[in-house]
């Protein structure tokens, strides 16, 4: 498993097509709502839109697509409803994680899994093993996850490996122990919805990552969205603490690098 470097402490290099991509999935609820259906069906269309962007990014050359698809605040959700979605994760590992393997895609399942059930367990277990050789896209489900819980189960399992290191440990130390430590930090961050915040999710890796907000309930959220997005983040300036000049001296530098490179 390869060690990422923080975007706090390296500059990471900026590419056209962002090496990877996180999304909070929002208002499955809201668009079944507007269509008179029962709040489940919106996460059923959801799913549909998942499988659009997962075919986009790994046409466009994204290499890391995260997406949250159950926090640990969304517990607190009507009973009825947490059991329809556990059920619904389950079918979709089941009918999909096939379909991965055979496109390559390898599939990742971050967060506290000690709530859910043998089953949906097992069934994660499964698909991550079928895709854990494939080299194309990796697509990552944050479950029961939270960005918290993140930084601090690290903490203690760093602890627990390095017990000497309780009174100082260094962020490149911490790096390894966090769930997303395999993968780059999101270059961009996407939520449909409306809504406006991160949530608790990716805390730690969301420091430096360009934030991309749209009304666009996730049911109705498809390839042209996501291409929307793309080009919001192309017009973004990532200076990762510099100046404006310095990051045009080093674009002009490569410019000339690889004008002199074809020559």
């Amino acid at each position: 498993m390869t060690n990422q470097s923080s975007s706090t402490r390296t500059i990471p290099e900026v590419s056209i097509v962002p090496r990877h991509i996180a999304i909070i999935m929002d208002g499955n609820g809201r668009w079944a709502k507007q269509r008179f259906m029962p709040r489940v069906m919106g996460h059923q269309r959801g799913v549909e839109s998942l499988r659009e962007v997962v075919r986009a990014c790994r046409d466009m050359g994204v290499g890391y697509l995260t997406v949250f698809a159950f926090s640990s605040e969304n517990w607190r959700r009507p009973a009825d409803e947490v059991s329809f979605l556990m059920g619904l994760f389950i079918k979709v590992l089941e009918r999909e994680a096939a379909k991965m393997h055979r496109n390559n895609i390898r599939l990742k399942i971050i967060g506290d899994r000690s709530q859910f059930d043998e089953k949906l367990r097992i069934a994660m277990e499964e698909a991550e093993r079928l895709t854990s050789g494939n080299s194309g896209l990796t697509l990552t489900i944050a479950a029961n996850y939270g960005g918290r819980w993140d930084v601090m189960h690290a903490v203690h399992s760093l602890l627990q490996d390095h017990p000497e290191w309780g009174q100082s440990f260094t962020e490149d130390q911490l790096q390894p122990y966090l769930s997303m430590s395999d993968a780059p930090e999101p270059d961009l961050f996407i939520r449909t919805g409306g809504e406006q915040r991160i949530s608790n999710f990716m805390l730690w890796q969301l420091a430096y990552t360009e934030l991309y907000f749209t009304d666009t309930l996730w049911p109705a959220f498809n390839k042209i969205e996501l291409e929307k997005a793309i080009a919001s983040y192309q017009n973004r300036e990532r200076r990762f603490g510099r100046t404006s000049e310095q990051v045009q001296q080093i674009s002009a530098q490569v410019q000339t690098d690889k004008g002199t490179t074809r020559a």
